[in-house]
């Protein structure tokens, strides 16, 4: 959205994607007001990046490496197969969702990671949350709004959550199953259909949700030395502008809800707000005294 946003208010734009993320593993797409939930994540990535193609940007589907301010104030990038230099630069590097060590067996359709996205599949289903710690019992109380069939699988952990958290939690109808899962049944569309534990107990799930926390892919942003917050997400202003002038994030590698829709409104501030410092028109009163009156030969002020 942020390159949408610039290439169509005139500015030289490229586009750096390694291809995949979280959006990628979408099977369906919701809560994307005008979007049909027949769309797949894959999909949707798919017109977006033909959009901005389409309206003139660059792309690279490569990985960048390494980030540094050169000399004159602008930005080197470094990719595996590119290097580009630019004025502005736009961080949505994201996150990576934790799993268990070791990986819990595959649940293939019906493991989620977003609850804002999915609760509402859940509505009068059983359901798992794994996990130990709060995160984990905080989303397996949170599932009661949607059904009352709720467990929370330890997978063998201990519990890491406080005292205060436990307290809450048991006061809760929500079953704490500690044995460890050895094995997975899924239907022939592939939807899950139960989980059986190390005590030979067989428990039925529509499906359910892994939390394990997350790690913010942070490596570009430190390169750069933007601020980072205590959770260790990207620091940015109301507009995505960092501690670094020139340097925006936007989307899940900063703070907030970690929803497409919330990234694109992210990406529309920062893409507006670069234009607002790279516009060649108006000039200044004082670069007008410095200048001189703009000849029309000079205008339009965008790039060819």
């Amino acid at each position: 959205t942020a390159a949408l946003y610039t290439t169509r208010l005139g500015h030289d734009t490229a586009v750096v994607d390694r291809g995949g993320g979280r959006a990628a593993m979408m099977a369906e797409t919701h809560n994307v007001i005008g979007v049909t939930e027949d769309v797949s994540g894959k999909k949707f990535l798919q017109t977006a990046l033909e959009q901005v193609k389409g309206y003139g940007a660059d792309h690279y589907r490569d990985f960048v490496t390494d980030a540094e301010r050169t000399e004159d104030g602008r930005f080197r990038l470094e990719a595996n197969n590119a290097t580009l230099v630019a004025d502005r630069v736009v961080l949505a590097t994201g996150f990576s969702d934790q799993h268990p060590d070791p990986p819990a067996p595959r649940t293939a359709r019906g493991l989620h990671y977003c609850l804002h996205c999915d609760a509402y599949t859940f509505v009068d289903t059983p359901v798992y949350v794994m996990g130990h710690g709060s995160s984990a019992a905080h989303v397996a109380m949170i599932m009661l709004n949607f059904t009352d069939d709720v467990d929370l699988l330890l997978n063998g952990d201990e519990p890491t959550w406080d005292a205060k958290t436990d307290r809450q939690l048991r006061a809760h109808p929500v079953d704490i199953v500690a044995e460890e899962i050895k094995g997975v049944e899924n239907d022939e569309d592939g939807w899950l259909e139960a989980m059986t534990f190390a005590d030979g107990a067989r428990r039925e799930y529509r499906g359910g949700f892994a939390m394990y926390g997350s790690k913010y892919n942070t490596g570009l942003a430190e390169q750069l030395g933007c601020d980072l917050n205590d959770d260790g997400s990207i620091a940015v202003d109301d507009h995505g502008a960092t501690s670094v002038d020139g340097v925006y994030a936007v989307g899940d590698a900063t703070p907030g809800h970690n929803q497409i829709p919330t990234a694109m409104g992210e990406g529309a501030r920062a893409g507006i707000d670069i234009h607002y410092g790279l516009r060649e028109f108006p000039k200044s009163l004082a670069e007008l005294e410095a200048e001189g009156e703009i000849p029309r030969e000079d205008a339009p002020g965008i790039s060819g």
